[in-house]
């Protein structure tokens, strides 16, 4: 199958996604500053890096295909809980979500024909958590390069009481959301 766009990620999980509902992609990451401005508003913040990626990837490739870029952020209490950098902020950001909600936002940008952006807003509640768990789920290697310590794809599941939104958004790719944007550049998953 020819691709139908460019996927500025190197994110397996997003490529999966987008595989899931019959879009072919080329992969091509780009390296882009994803260090929040002072100040900055989570929401703001994650339209910003999605934009980024998305216009470095295009100006880097120069090809005729859409360039989509996404980026996911965890907010507690208006903060944003980036990837860990080691065990002991990974038992920082489980703990302080334990038996709390918290917001999953994911900000698509796609290049084509014009920029559009769109955002899915997710509530994620945690049960309880207790130190041995969290230090147990540290050891499995999932939640070191994932915001907020975990993947509700995976192990990190078991922590999840409810979530309020897009499960796929949650993962790292809205696909309801972004599907209605490839939808304005002529592609269409069922066509």
């Amino acid at each position: 199958m020819q691709a139908q766009l460019v996927l500025a990620s190197a994110s397996p999980r997003r490529k999966d996604l987008l595989a899931q509902i019959n879009i072919s992609t080329i992969i091509n990451p780009v390296d882009f500053d994803e260090t929040p401005l002072p100040d900055e508003d989570p929401v703001a913040y994650v339209r910003r890096i999605a934009a980024g990626k998305s216009a470095l990837c295009a100006e880097q490739l120069g090809i005729d295909l859409p360039v989509l870029a996404a980026d996911t952020a965890v907010v507690l209490d208006g903060k944003i809980l980036g990837k860990p950098k080691d065990e002991e902020d990974a038992i920082a950001m489980l703990s302080a979500l334990s038996g709390r909600s918290h917001q999953v936002l994911t900000a698509v940008s796609l290049r084509g024909k014009q920029h559009r952006q769109t955002l899915s807003v997710s509530e994620v509640t945690f049960r309880l958590l207790g130190e041995s768990e969290i230090r147990a789920y540290w050891r499995t290697g999932e939640p070191v390069d994932k915001a907020g310590a975990y993947a509700i794809q995976g192990l990190g599941s078991i922590f999840v009481v409810t979530i309020n939104g897009s499960f796929s958004g949650v993962v790292g790719l809205p696909l309801f959301e972004t599907a209605e944007l490839l939808a304005k550049e002529g592609i269409h998953p069922l066509l």
